[in-house]
């Protein structure tokens, strides 16, 4: 147990974990791995490294997400129209309770940290 959990090589990083097909695919079949450097409580906050290869899914962020793509390349299309390219070195802060569709271009690798804020009611 580190007083101050975290990983060296983040962004390069091979020994990440199968964390399983991507849920409410639109189109491709994307499939995730990932590392974990911390979850709190409950998993609140939860801190890592999420990789994604290509498709297209639906997806709500249930907390605060703070996100540092450091490659690939994908789309993020909010479901009021806004949309986010993203490419290495992009950083999105998604508020609780952000909706639309992630169309993933080129396999995804990005650090991020979900924090423990609920959406507002």
């Amino acid at each position: 147990m580190s007083t101050a959990p975290h990983l060296h090589d983040a962004s390069t990083r091979q020994d990440l974990l199968d964390w399983g097909p991507q849920p409410d695919a639109i189109s491709g079949a994307s499939h995730s791995t990932g590392r974990l450097v911390h979850k709190g409580p409950d998993n609140r906050p939860e801190v890592g490294i999420w990789v994604c290869t290509p498709g297209c899914w639906r997806l709500t962020i249930p907390r605060d997400e703070f996100c540092h793509f450091v490659a690939g390349r994908a789309t993020y299309r909010h479901d009021g129209g806004e949309v986010i390219e993203i490419t290495p070195g992009t950083v999105v802060c998604f508020p609780a309770g952000w909706t639309g569709t992630c169309e993933v271009h080129e396999t995804l690798r990005n650090t991020y940290y979900l924090t423990d804020r609920e959406p507002a009611p």
